[in-house]
Protein backbone atom coordinates (compact mmCIF):
# COMPACT_ATOMS: atom_id res chain seq x y z
CA UNK A 1 0.00 0.00 0.00
CA UNK A 2 1.29 3.40 -0.84
CA UNK A 3 1.42 6.35 1.35
CA UNK A 4 -1.85 7.82 -0.02
CA UNK A 5 -3.73 5.02 0.56
CA UNK A 6 -2.54 4.20 3.85
CA UNK A 7 -3.33 8.35 4.93
CA UNK A 8 -7.06 7.41 2.66
CA UNK A 9 -7.82 4.57 5.36
CA UNK A 10 -6.24 5.97 8.55
CA UNK A 11 -9.06 9.20 7.57
CA UNK A 12 -11.99 6.60 7.07
CA UNK A 13 -10.92 4.52 10.16
CA UNK A 14 -10.88 8.25 12.29
CA UNK A 15 -13.79 9.21 11.40
CA UNK A 16 -12.09 12.60 9.84
CA UNK A 17 -14.60 12.36 6.68
CA UNK A 18 -16.35 15.82 7.66
CA UNK A 19 -13.02 17.23 8.79
CA UNK A 20 -12.64 20.64 6.44
CA UNK A 21 -8.87 21.52 5.50
CA UNK A 22 -7.05 24.28 3.52
CA UNK A 23 -6.28 24.33 0.11
CA UNK A 24 -2.15 23.29 1.03
CA UNK A 25 -3.45 20.65 2.98
CA UNK A 26 -6.15 19.43 0.07
CA UNK A 27 -3.19 19.77 -2.89
CA UNK A 28 -1.07 17.48 -0.47
CA UNK A 29 -3.76 15.19 0.19
CA UNK A 30 -4.82 14.64 -3.30
CA UNK A 31 -1.26 14.83 -5.12
CA UNK A 32 -0.87 18.24 -6.54
CA UNK A 33 0.75 21.46 -6.33
CA UNK A 34 -1.42 23.97 -4.47
CA UNK A 35 -1.37 26.25 -7.87
CA UNK A 36 -2.73 23.03 -9.64
CA UNK A 37 -5.69 23.17 -7.69
CA UNK A 38 -5.68 27.07 -7.43
CA UNK A 39 -5.74 26.69 -11.55
CA UNK A 40 -8.61 23.83 -11.19
CA UNK A 41 -10.53 26.30 -8.91
CA UNK A 42 -10.62 28.93 -11.58
CA UNK A 43 -10.85 26.62 -14.41
CA UNK A 44 -13.16 24.80 -13.39
CA UNK A 45 -10.99 21.58 -15.00
CA UNK A 46 -11.70 19.22 -11.97
CA UNK A 47 -14.84 19.44 -10.42
CA UNK A 48 -13.59 19.53 -6.83
CA UNK A 49 -16.30 21.05 -4.44
CA UNK A 50 -14.84 23.83 -2.19
CA UNK A 51 -16.33 26.63 0.01
CA UNK A 52 -14.96 29.96 0.48
CA UNK A 53 -15.02 31.98 2.88
CA UNK A 54 -13.67 35.31 2.38
CA UNK A 55 -10.51 34.80 1.30
CA UNK A 56 -9.83 31.10 2.62
CA UNK A 57 -10.45 27.76 0.76
CA UNK A 58 -11.50 25.17 2.56
CA UNK A 59 -12.04 21.47 1.10
CA UNK A 60 -13.59 18.33 3.04
CA UNK A 61 -11.98 15.49 3.40
CA UNK A 62 -14.82 13.58 2.22
CA UNK A 63 -14.82 15.41 -1.27
CA UNK A 64 -11.36 15.11 -2.16
CA UNK A 65 -12.18 10.77 -0.81
CA UNK A 66 -14.49 11.05 -3.55
CA UNK A 67 -12.79 13.18 -6.34
CA UNK A 68 -9.54 10.71 -5.79
CA UNK A 69 -11.57 7.74 -6.03
CA UNK A 70 -13.65 8.95 -9.32
CA UNK A 71 -9.96 8.97 -11.12
CA UNK A 72 -9.56 5.50 -10.80
CA UNK A 73 -8.99 3.65 -13.99
CA UNK A 74 -9.17 0.05 -13.03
Amino acid sequence: MNESNLTISRIIKSDELSKEVDAAEAAKFIGVTVSTLAAWRCTKKQNIPFYKIGSKVRYKISDLVAWKEEQRVC
